[in-house]
């Protein structure tokens, strides 16, 4: 027996969305990745499902703030492995710009904001950007039980 035949098989479920590059936008992506982990069986207000929740709110609204391009929506994709409980999640936008995983912005105690990306390193297990069809890239986030940073 190899080593590809003793590995049980992964069922993998996605989900994708288009939103609005606004704030309600961002708000609806939150919402609709938390329904959609219920239905595939992590429920509300678990570790993992804020877990999420809180990535997808923090990616999505550095799209709306920082990515926005006038007239083009964001996209919100989530995957589940079955077996192995990790999530991926990813925002997609048509904005060139692109954070640095390697260098994540540090603000100063009396700054308003720009503490998403320092957020997302801290809960994700890892996270990353990359290209995507088209202009743009997507930032990128893995959680769950089976990840390591």
């Amino acid at each position: 027996m190899t080593a590809l035949q003793a590995q049980p098989p992964v069922t993998v479920s996605v989900f994708v969305q288009r939103c609005s590059a606004t704030r309600l936008g961002a708000t609806l992506a939150r919402r609709l990745a938390v329904w959609k982990l219920d239905v595939w069986g992590i429920p509300y207000g678990t570790p993992l499902s804020d877990t999420v929740a809180l990535l997808v709110a923090e990616l999505a609204a550095n799209s709306v703030l920082h990515g926005r391009v006038p007239g083009r929506d964001f996209e919100l994709r989530l995957s589940y492995a079955y077996g192995t409980g990790v999530v991926r999640v990813e925002i997609s936008d048509t904005h060139e710009a692109r954070p640095d995983p390697a260098a994540v912005p540090r603000p100063g105690p009396e700054a308003d904001g720009g503490r998403g990306l320092l957020v997302v390193e801290a809960i994700a297990a890892r996270w990353g950007v990359s290209d995507r069809r088209g202009p743009g890239k997507t930032v990128w986030a893995e959680t769950g039980p089976a990840v390591a940073r």
